[in-house]
């Protein structure tokens, strides 16, 4: 070839390089095709399984809209919270992945071998499906991999949405009284007639201790479950205050105990001991009951 055509070859090898490096298909994990991370059909799931990295794992069962605890008696689950957190992991749309390699996987700590949260879907007792949450790159995100898929992402999630302890998924407002149509304890019984309540000892009850007793048992919240050696010595420990109530719910007993410092409440509708705030004890065990019941001083 002479002078001339390498002269004229050179340019025409450098503007197809160019081409070539515009055009050619990039396969890195940000130039994937944006699909939805777990595209699991919601309202189908009705088991979730969520489980540690040191073999501890919480269940979670639907029976008609309600989530129950089978592991902890049955006891109702915060529905709402559930019910959030799958629809935030199933209607994220993942963005383009971070990456897909079995060294990020470890890296971010969501392989199958090497996380720091599994998350197992059930419906109808078949598994849909299985999330690997790991490291956090940033506030309320987190990596994620779903075990159908390579690709691993950066969601939106808060890690404590996730926590693999019973009592923080029991539903807080359990043993709330929203209705309540008759009252009775060892110093006061009251009942609720004709559109007033009234004072079985013929006074008329004082409408602001009245109230603050209602509006008690109304928003009462529980702040776990005693646990196992508790609830034995909480079983033979004396009540502070035993109150037999009935509503529009049905009938319920509540026993309040305090021991070693500590506050807890049973209800006749679960067979354990929950436990209570110090500021909700007080306001059940702190009623005048003179003032509620409308004796005279």
């Amino acid at each position: 070839m002479n002078r001339w055509g390498t002269a004229l070859l050179i340019p025409l090898l450098i503007q197809c390089g160019i081409v070539a490096a515009v055009f050619w298909p990039d396969t890195s994990p940000n130039h994937y095709e944006k699909r939805a991370f777990a595209p699991f059909p919601v309202n189908a799931i009705d088991e979730l399984r969520i489980g540690d990295e040191y073999d501890n794992e919480v269940v979670l069962r639907r029976t008609g809209n309600i989530w129950l605890l089978p592991n902890l008696e049955n006891l109702p689950a915060n529905s709402t919270k559930v019910s959030d957190l799958l629809h935030t992991l199933t209607t994220q749309s993942g963005s383009w992945p971070i990456a897909d390699s079995p060294a990020a996987r470890q890296r971010f700590q969501v392989a199958d071998y090497y996380y720091q949260k599994r998350l197992s879907l059930f419906s109808g007792g078949e598994k849909l499906g299985t999330i690997y949450l790991g490291t956090s790159p940033g506030f309320r995100k987190i990596h994620a991999r779903n075990d159908k898929q390579d690709a691993i992402y950066s969601i939106n999630l808060d890690p404590t949405g996730t926590r693999v302890v019973e009592d923080a998924w029991i539903d807080d407002r359990l043993l709330q009284v929203r209705a309540p149509l008759r009252i009775d304890s060892d110093l006061y019984n009251l009942y609720f007639e004709n559109g007033n309540w009234q004072s079985a000892t013929g006074g008329n009850p004082d409408q602001q201790e009245l109230r603050k007793l209602i509006a008690a048992l109304k928003n009462l919240q529980v702040e776990g479950v005693a646990d196992e050696d508790l609830q034995r010595e909480l079983s033979v420990t004396e009540a502070d205050l035993v109150l037999n109530i009935q509503s529009l719910a049905g009938d319920v007993t509540l026993k309040l105990v305090s021991l070693d410092g500590n506050h807890y409440i049973y209800s006749s509708e679960f067979p354990l001991f929950f436990k209570c705030s110090n500021y909700d004890f007080n306001q059940l065990t702190g009623i005048d009951a003179r003032l509620v019941s409308g004796e005279p001083f």
